[in-house]
């Protein structure tokens, strides 16, 4: 049986008040801009896929849980509400939330079904090609020496230490966050390493900025092949009845590494792992 997927868009940019950032919605992108950086528009693929798990040396086709993604009237300034519904039944639904250093994400999973749903985690990929001021290549790694993950509580430029070079897929970087089965994360080489923390970013072109993602919790970090980063939140699979709630940042700051960890810990201080 096919499953039929319809994707309903609308388009409409939303500013905080008295913030400098704007977010905007459109066929599966969320597009992040700021009034200080006019050139420089951050776009995520918000959502690219929600995942299965034993997915870490699978066909990446077997993966990937069908969704489709309706946007809802926004009730509050500033923000963009999403509902999405998954090809198990599933129902997720997204308040995107624009603010002086970034967007917050509250994120709410539901299954209605009488079956256990096998949705465990999923990926915001963050394209970071026009902040690093570098092409968008396919399969590149030139953007590396610009982004970062934190590793032994330590900023940390990829590429890393024992950069992984093998796996059913090629290139790219995988770091599993703690707790989670590494049998369960992208097809892609595997870092040895656990991050200290859920934070994955890059500096920007003028070294000024730094642009970061974190969700809690987290599934895994993820170097991908698009110039993009990924810090792709976890559902852990859903038993019927069940909700699970999810929250995550993007970061866009002006500032440095200390001013991330000190906006990290406000948000994410109670909630780590």
């Amino acid at each position: 049986m096919r499953l039929l997927l319809l994707y309903f868009v609308a388009q409409i940019s939303v500013y905080a008040a008295d913030s400098p950032l704007s977010i905007q919605w459109e066929k599966e992108y969320l597009t992040i801009t700021h009034s200080q950086l006019p050139d420089q528009p951050i776009r995520i693929h918000y959502l690219e896929a929600f995942c299965r798990p034993g997915s870490s040396d699978r066909d990446w086709k077997e993966t990937v849980i069908p969704h489709s993604t309706a946007q809802l009237e926004s009730k509050e300034p500033g923000t963009v509400s999403l509902k999405q519904r998954l090809g198990d039944g599933v129902i997720v639904t997204h308040l995107i939330k624009a603010a002086a250093d970034g967007v917050s994400f509250e994120v709410s999973a539901h299954n209605p079904a009488k079956h256990v749903s096998e949705a465990h985690w999923a990926q915001p990929c963050m394209r970071v090609d026009r902040f690093v001021g570098l092409p968008m290549v396919s399969s590149g790694e030139h953007y590396l020496p610009k982004c970062f993950l934190f590793l032994n509580d330590t900023l940390t430029r990829m590429p890393t230490a024992s950069w992984a070079k093998t796996a059913r897929y090629i290139p790219g970087q995988v770091w599993c966050a703690p707790g989670v089965n590494r049998n369960d994360v992208n097809p892609r080489p595997l870092h040895p390493d656990t991050p200290s923390n859920g934070l994955i970013g890059c500096f920007s072109s003028d070294k000024k900025w730094i642009l970061a993602m974190a969700w809690h919790p987290y599934q895994e970090l993820f170097q991908g092949v698009i110039t993009c980063l990924h810090s792709d939140f976890r559902i852990g699979g859903l038993r019927p009845g069940e909700t699970k709630e999810i929250f995550g940042r993007v970061y866009l700051i002006e500032g440095d590494e200390k001013d991330l960890l000190n906006a990290y810990e406000r948000d994410f201080g109670s909630k780590k792992l």
